[in-house]
């Protein structure tokens, strides 16, 4: 194909973009891309999960239009994202896209949703740097930087001097690796090891050798959800069950954690959510989850269940108008009780503002668990507080 040909493709392609907004009045459509396949299938099971049931017990009908969710695999591919999500906004005319289950999935498509002016809502990625890149972007999941200042501010505290990091090597887990690091050493720790992993299909053990051999205090570790039972299992063949792992909650997620046996008791994470987190709403949640899947939910599942709501409640907001811009200045500000707890969108920002719980693993009825010992009320993210 000629540079020319190319050329005259892609302007194509964004004056299709840009001219998609003609929509059916009667429904809303909502392009669900989700890896469910791949090593974060987890994460796109959970959210796919979470969606069904909120719609289940919402009904599929707001503000008088039948909404349609249009659910596609990208395998945490970021040009599968791309190309899934052209193909939504231009052929299937959808008034939304949601999910994203990794940061570079998120950014393939914030250029996509700006120009053609609909909501992009991220459910599941977890980069500070996400909502800056698009207007439309709105994000009901989390941020590395709320909860890696919080266990660095944590470890500092509870006599924890030497500490051997673990992350994989993407935007999200740099940011758990620097705010940690800068919040740590703030409190006088010290960092004696640094490695990162490759994001897909890691191999932690050559890793996990360095960690052991480094004699750290505790390994601070970020791997992405879904992820953390593979880390566990490796780190527990490797002998490195002595040292205290502790971190943001991605590899403690609730989904998984049974499955990785007694190797995880006394892990301590923060995370914006537990399956244990005593309140009314998470603890019918948590049910209405069980008795529809057969499992508990992570927090991913939380992220999917809040961006439906959002979008919901956005709607009734706009009286089913589904215009890019009415829907996102309808979803700032937005407060809710979610099973997380007390929620809301940042006006300026629109990120999410959440509690922050330090949580230690133990064994509650025969199960493991997440307990949280420790609340940081309205956190909002220090990705962008601090710039």
């Amino acid at each position: 194909m000629t540079n020319f040909s190319k050329i005259a493709l892609a302007a194509a392609a964004c004056l299709a973009i840009a001219a998609a907004p003609a929509k059916a009045q009667d429904s809303v459509k909502i392009g669900l891309i989700l890896p469910m396949t791949g090593g974060q299938a987890s994460t796109g099971k959970q959210i796919d999960n979470a969606i069904k049931l909120y719609m289940s017990q919402k009904g599929d009908t707001v503000a008088g239009k039948k909404v349609e969710v249009i659910l596609k695999d990208d395998g945490a591919v970021p040009d599968n994202t791309k190309r899934i999500a052209q193909e939504l906004i231009v052929n299937d005319k959808v008034n939304i896209v949601a999910g994203f289950g990794v940061t570079p999935a998120a950014l393939a498509v914030a250029p996509l949703a700006t120009e053609a002016k609909i909501p992009e809502i991220v459910m599941a990625a977890g980069a500070s740097i996400i909502t800056e890149r698009s207007p439309y972007i709105v994000r009901t999941s989390f941020t590395l930087a709320q909860s890696s200042t919080i266990i660095g501010d944590w470890a500092a505290k509870n006599g924890i001097k030497k500490v051997a990091t673990l992350t994989s090597d993407y935007a999200p887990g740099n940011d758990a690796l620097n705010f940690f690091k800068q919040n740590f050493t703030a409190g006088g720790g010290q960092i004696v090891e640094e490695v990162k992993v490759p994001l897909q299909n890691p191999d932690f053990a050559p890793f996990l050798q360095r960690m052991k051999d480094s004699n750290p205090d505790a390994m601070f570790v970020f791997v992405p959800a879904g992820q953390g039972g593979n880390f566990m299992k490796q780190y527990a063949e490797r002998g490195l069950t002595k040292i205290k792992v502790i971190g943001p909650g991605d590899v403690m997620d609730d989904d998984l954690l049974n499955g990785m046996g007694d190797a995880a008791l006394g892990a301590v994470t923060a995370l914006h959510y537990s399956a244990d987190h005593n309140s009314q709403a998470n603890k019918d949640f948590v049910a209405a989850y069980k008795k529809m899947f057969g499992q508990r939910p992570g927090f991913m599942a939380v992220g999917g269940y809040d961006g439906i709501h959002l979008i919901y409640e956005a709607l009734k907001k706009t009286g089913g108008k589904t215009e890019g811009d009415a829907l996102v200045e309808a979803m700032k500000g937005m407060k809710w009780e979610s099973p997380r707890g007390p929620m809301s969108i940042d006006p300026d920002t629109r990120d999410v503002i959440h509690n922050e719980y330090i949580r230690k693993v133990e064994k509650k009825d025969g199960e493991l668990y997440n307990v949280e010992f420790q609340t940081f009320e309205s956190v909002k993210d220090p990705g962008k507080t601090k710039k």
